[in-house]
């Protein structure tokens, strides 16, 4: 399953993070293996997505988010 697929109120656990340009980025901004996300919101025709990373909200295009493989919990 990746970020994309989340849906509004999910918490999901981050796997791994998939080769890009932005993966240094994600990793900088919280986006770490282990780390749990919560989905908050998705724009009305689904681009981007709003998520909570640790102390704050973070939004993500899905194309980006799709690179991100997670697993739920909870």
């Amino acid at each position: 399953m990746t970020l994309k697929d989340g849906k509004t109120g999910m918490t999901l656990k981050i796997q791994q993070i998939g080769d890009s340009e932005l993966k240094e980025r994600l990793m900088t901004m919280g986006l770490t293996p282990g780390t749990k996300v919560k989905v908050l919101r998705s724009a009305p025709l689904g681009d981007p997505i709003a998520i909570g990373v640790r102390s704050y909200n973070l939004a993500l295009r899905r194309a980006d988010a799709e690179m991100v493989t997670v697993e739920q919990v909870g």
